[in-house]
């Protein structure tokens, strides 16, 4: 059984009479743990209190379809759960987990409220008006933050497809054009006027056209353009002007449509070169809808990297990977006057991290960075190995914190943008992400550039290769 004797010793209940750990060990149960036992679970009613004695508990959340260790209880007087003597909707934000035998004290929320009414009453007036009124402002920041990312990576990544996308669209009608006139240019080259042997011929020129050079001189394109539409028209062909300038941006020239006009012998020119430029067209129009289809390829690739939806959440992370993700989604937000520097080495061991999570530091500090240089300057992402850890640094040459502002930078609810430019919550996001979740670190530099004398604000991330649960 639970004793006096057995909480005296606990920080927690420091400052207590032994007539209130007499009233506290009445109210409470010993409960015996052992590893794999279960205690609690993730979004019941937190309507008890857990206190540990001995022995370790994991607390586990559930993050799409995998558990995820939030944090570990192993310390005697660490506590979970009890919300619900302060607010009457409070439910437990993790599961508790045994993984090394030992004891906890449970105690019922109601009975812990009526005895913080009866030993502190003002107390717990306050924390029940500090717990509301957190839970409220921390879950409106984070929803806002995460509001305005996600707004933001949706307009860049809809930007980014529509390019291309719109290319592809516009290809396909081209196409569809294009293969009515090849089937209108067939029907005036019959049997009757073109042979079989002729049209092999006619096809092994067009060929040919593959491998001429193009004009690169706008000035001999045009000379070499007006030559060609005086030929043809000595010729009869109509449409000269038209299949001329096709044909000099393809580097045909006057010796090629002499071949073509001797093959055919007679049979009508004009229908030839439409096949043979609406030909030249198609195959274009297939190069172009392949970069096309393949830029849009790339960006789902970017987004299921940047996202790790198809991955687990804890895994051996390529970091390089995860910057060039990121950098994907984000390259709208660059434009033309921002300079990006890659200092990336290539043969970074892989670490043990949530990548996941880590893109959200690397969206945010990148993000943070281009806002800093308002469209101009030069953004730099470096990657390397030191001693037993990799460094990241994003740096900007951005006018710059206040040390005032460096300084608090990484705390809670402290905003470093002003007012109407989004709630610059998410270096402490960052912190905790890189600390909590990866015992790694993050601090702030300024100093000056090894070239072009320009300052750099520098957010340095540290993260060990290996890390300890």
């Amino acid at each position: 059984m639970i004793s006096v004797h057995d909480l005296r010793p606990l920080d927690l209940f420091r400052g207590l009479t032994g007539e209130q750990l007499d009233e506290l060990v009445g109210a409470a149960t010993e409960v015996g743990i052992r590893p794999g036992d279960q205690l609690f679970s993730e979004g019941e009613a937190a309507d008890s209190w857990w206190v540990l004695l001995d022995g370790a508990l994991d607390l586990v959340r559930r993050v799409g379809r995998e558990e995820v260790i939030v944090a570990r209880m192993d310390a005697p007087g660490r506590w979970a759960g009890g919300f619900r003597a302060w607010d009457g909707g409070g439910t437990y934000l993790a599961t508790g987990r045994c993984v090394l035998a030992g004891r906890m004290l449970r105690v019922p929320a109601a009975r812990l409220r009526q005895l913080a009414d009866d030993w502190f009453p003002f107390a717990r007036h306050l924390i029940t008006g500090l717990y509301h009124t957190a839970r409220s402002i921390e879950s409106t920041a984070r929803q806002r933050d995460s509001l305005i990312t996600l707004g933001t990576l949706a307009a860049g990544l809809a930007h980014e497809i529509n390019n291309p996308a719109s290319a592809a669209v516009r290809d396909v009608t081209l196409l569809q054009q294009a293969f009515a006139m090849l089937l209108e240019s067939r029907s005036y080259l019959g049997p009757a006027e073109i042979t079989p042997t002729r049209a092999a011929a006619l096809e092994r020129l067009r060929q040919e056209i593959a491998g001429l050079a193009a004009p690169v001189d706008p000035l001999d394109r045009a000379d070499r353009q007006q030559a060609l539409t005086e030929w043809l028209r000595r010729h009869g062909v109509t449409s000269g002007w038209a299949l001329a300038s096709a044909l000099a941006g393809s580097g045909v020239d006057l010796s090629w449509c002499e071949r073509v006009f001797d093959l055919l012998d007679g049979a009508p020119l004009e229908p030839a070169l439409e096949r043979v430029v609406t030909t030249l067209t198609i195959d274009s129009l297939l190069v172009e809808l392949a970069e096309s289809t393949h830029r849009i390829v790339d960006l789902v690739s970017a987004v299921r990297s940047y996202t790790q939806l198809d991955r687990a959440s804890r895994q051996r992370v390529d970091l390089v990977e995860g910057l060039e993700s990121t950098l994907s989604m984000l390259r709208h937000r660059l434009g033309d006057g921002i300079e990006v520097e890659r200092e990336l080495e290539r043969a970074l061991p892989l670490i043990d991290a949530y990548p996941g999570e880590l893109n959200q530091v690397w969206t945010n500090l990148i993000d943070n960075a281009v806002d800093a240089m308002d469209g101009s300057g030069r953004l730099r992402i470096s990657a390397r190995v030191d001693d037993e850890a990799v460094v990241v640094e994003i740096a900007d040459t951005g006018p710059g914190m206040a040390p005032e502002v460096a300084a608090h930078a990484f705390e809670t609810f402290f905003t470093t943008k002003e007012v109407g430019k989004g709630t610059g919550l998410g270096l402490d996001i960052a912190r905790r992400i890189v600390e909590e979740r990866h015992g790694g670190s993050i601090s702030i530099e300024r100093r000056a550039a090894a070239d072009q004398g320009r300052d750099e604000t520098i957010l340095r991330v540290r993260l060990p290769v290996e890390r300890a649960d």
